[in-house]
């Protein structure tokens, strides 16, 4: 044992003797718990990706995560604090004598709150995804722009290194692992002037680097971010979309995957443009990030207190989800269309989480759309100026450029509009024959009654629609509809399986 290990010992051995104190290992530092407090030392260990052998390395650790989290929880950080040694030979926390350790000196929150542990109780609460979505929004707006020639270079790697731990244990058989490794070259290797493009136009910038479910907790109802990577700056500055994949990714892990599309396309309406001609980076990212997580589950497996049947068995599901992302599906089009109320935006929402490739198809909406050329918040009401022809025209042009975007990119999308005239119909089956795609029309029909019931139950919706409008669209000539024609009077529930089942038909 070195000196440092062994002071180190004393000290641990100090904190644990306090009445009540909690402790968690993980491995590279020890938690300590005790009432509403939480201390954070940092292991006296040195990795191939970090160093942490020395009582000034340990500091100066500290001081970094304080530096990198403090601005993205600052109700969780506070200060780095001494672990002294007083005259008397007792170890005191910020006491006067000479310091043999340091802590990150935290608040304490329920750690059966961080959304891992929360994800495993059922569906997460809808509220969340937008909430989840604009916080890692925010700490990439704010996130510090980097030279992405490093990033890009280190990712063959980062593959490499995926698959020699994957080996490690013979937990895998060694085909599946070579098959998977040769795949995420290959899939490295289609969009690496993709990415090369985004690093020269700032998408690569020093970001949080871990964001897996366990790092992001519930404080009262809001998603907080935390333990950001302090350790090595080069492994935390990545695009911007590799750091997302990892939430997306752990998302569908945990079975949450509508709120992994929900987040994904929250997060896109506040990304740049650009970043939808970057989403065929996306199955790379989540495969790359789910072969980390079971990388991790297998070195827990050296640990004298692993669960070794449970630790497997969560290394194993990574690793397959890892090979199913790595291989996505062909994408499709759809277009859901009806007039104001018959329910369209919210059969979007719900069927866009099942349809391939995973996350789920990016939605398109048309109420969004034309506040965003307006410059206006999505829940901003429009003067009637706003829906002259020629905007609505716009509105229904820049749908079918972003559609373009996101098939080209081999991913699906939901185009969700009133599609009330047969030329605006026929683009739609225009563009998918252009991209090579399955086109699915659903065309939503309900009562005058259903309609406006509806349009008065609306709260902070996108949709400028009024009862009065619902009444004046009775007088549309849809003409030849040409798509399913779905009877949405019944429930949500009913909608959407009518729905599924003519998808699943071919119709």
């Amino acid at each position: 044992m070195t000196d440092d290990s062994a002071i180190q010992a004393r000290v641990f051995e100090a904190l644990n003797a306090r009445p009540g104190v909690k402790r968690i290992d993980t491995h590279a530092a020890s938690v300590f718990l005790d009432g509403t407090r939480a201390l954070k030392i940092k292991r006296a260990v040195k990795f191939p990706f970090l160093d942490y052998s020395t009582l000034e390395k340990r500091k100066a650790a500290c001081e970094e995560e304080i530096r990198i989290n403090r601005p993205l929880a600052p109700q969780i950080y506070h200060r780095v604090v001494a672990i002294t040694e007083e005259p008397d030979g007792s170890i005191e926390i910020d006491g006067g004598g000479r310091p043999i350790e340091y802590a990150v000196d935290m608040s304490r929150f329920d750690e059966n709150r961080t959304l891992d542990h929360v994800a495993k109780t059922g569906p997460l609460d809808a509220e969340l995804a937008p909430a989840i979505a604009d916080a890692i929004a925010a700490l990439h707006a704010r996130a510090p722009v980097a030279d992405g020639t490093a990033w890009i270079a280190s990712i063959p790697a980062l593959i490499d290194g995926n698959s020699t731990g994957l080996r490690s244990g013979g937990h895998f058989e060694a085909a599946e692992v070579d098959q998977l490794d040769k795949a995420t070259h290959r899939a490295f290797q289609r969009v690496r002037a993709t990415l090369e493009e985004r690093a020269r136009h700032s998408f690569v910038r020093r970001c949080h680097g871990d964001l897996h479910l366990a790092n992001i907790v519930l404080i009262g109802r809001q998603p907080v971010l935390f333990d950001a990577i302090e350790f090595d700056a080069q492994m935390a500055t990545v695009d911007m979309l590799y750091d997302l994949a990892f939430t997306l990714m752990d998302l569908l892990r945990h079975d949450q995957s509508a709120t992994a599309n929900a987040v994904l396309n929250h997060y896109l309406l506040t990304a740049p443009g650009e970043t939808l001609d970057a989403l065929a980076a996306l199955p790379l990212f989540m495969s790359m990030r789910a072969a980390i997580r079971a990388q991790v589950a297998l070195a827990r497996l050296r640990r004298p207190d692993a669960d070794g049947p449970g630790t497997l068995d969560e290394a194993r599901r990574y690793f397959e989800l890892a090979q199913a992302l790595i291989r996505p599906p062909a994408p499709r089009l759809i277009a859901v269309g009806g007039l104001s109320g018959t329910g369209k935006s919210v059969l979007a929402r719900t069927l866009a989480p099942a349809v391939a490739p995973q996350p789920g198809a990016v939605v398109l909406r048309s109420d969004v759309i034309r506040k965003q050329l307006f410059q206006v918040g999505h829940t901003e009401r429009l003067p009637p100026s706003t829906y002259r022809p020629d905007v609505t025209a716009l509105v229904y042009e820049v749908l079918m450029q972003r559609a373009r975007q996101v098939l080209a990119q081999g991913h699906s999308a939901i185009v969700d509009a009133v599609f009330a005239r047969e030329t605006e119909r026929d683009e739609m089956a225009a563009l998918a024959r252009e991209c090579g795609v399955p086109l699915n029309g659903l065309f939503l029909v309900a009562d005058l009654a259903t309609r406006k019931a509806r349009i008065g139950g609306r709260r902070g919706d996108a949709s400028d629609a009024t009862q009065e409008v619902a009444a004046q669209q009775e007088h549309y000539n849809i003409g030849h509809v040409g798509w399913a024609t779905i009877d949405a009077s019944g429930t949500q529930a009913q909608t959407l399986q009518n729905c599924r089942d003519v998808i699943a038909e071919g119709k």
